[in-house]
């Protein structure tokens, strides 16, 4: 499924929520991989959209309100930059996310985040340690989902499509949020390669301008499934909100 807005190796130690949901075990609807593109083409301006982009829509009522819909009342989420092969940091560890200010927390760690990060684009180095990061987890989820955000094809390591079909099979679903500043068939390419599993969606942003309201609804299918119309595309002053 392809949803359009109209509006237009180093691994880190990923850095834990002061007040967040302990680490332990815990059984939620879903376990949640943001996967955000910080290669060489993604320039500082455009890191702080992506950031921004991702702190609103934790701040946005609705994410907290769809969470609290759900059968367990609760996701589990992870922040990761990814660039070239072998190069990711889980810059936010998992936290459990089922209160409002659980969520607006997230959003407010997102938003003081920095970047660490350049270099390629490793559209399938970043589906395996994304994929690990699910392994690993400890969480009973429901549902385990990868959201991979970039720019660009993948230009490094082994295929995005090999890498899809690996972590599919391990029950796995993979959604994109391609941005097509600087390739515009790249939605083309993320529905052929890089998104999969039951369910598998885009949302396609046309710009890094347009980013923060793709990302709102992406999260909101994404944590809401059945229970959103995909199909309702968000003004970007909601994301903001």
């Amino acid at each position: 499924m392809k949803l359009r807005g109209i509006f237009a190796g180093a691994v880190f130690l990923a850095i834990p929520l002061a007040g967040s949901a302990p680490a332990r075990a815990a059984n939620v609807d879903l376990a949640l991989v943001l996967a955000i593109d910080v290669s060489s083409s993604v320039n500082e301006e455009r890191f702080q959209l992506q950031t921004r982009g991702y702190a609103a829509a934790f701040r946005n009522p609705l994410v907290a309100d769809a969470i609290a819909q759900g059968p367990e009342g609760a996701i589990a989420v992870t922040y990761v930059h990814w660039a070239g092969y072998g190069q990711f940091q889980q810059v936010l560890d998992w936290t459990v996310l089922s209160e409002r200010a659980d969520v607006e927390r997230f959003g407010s760690a997102i938003a003081e985040t920095s970047r660490t990060l350049t270099g390629s684009t490793s559209v399938s180095g970043a589906i395996d340690f994304s994929a690990r990061l699910l392994r690993n987890a400890g969480h009973n989820a429901r549902r385990q989902v990868i959201d991979i955000s970039g720019d660009g094809m993948n230009n490094q390591g082994r295929l995005a499509s090999t890498a899809r079909d690996q972590a599919v099979a391990a029950g796995i679903t993979i959604n994109g949020l391609p941005i097509l500043t600087e390739e515009p068939a790249l939605d083309t390419y993320y529905q052929d390669h890089v998104i999969g599993g039951p369910g598998a969606f885009l949302v396609v942003a046309e710009d890094f301008e347009s980013f923060a309201a793709a990302i709102l609804n992406k999260l909101l299918t994404e944590i809401a499934g059945d229970r959103w119309a995909p199909d309702t595309v968000l003004p970007v002053s909601s994301a903001y909100d």
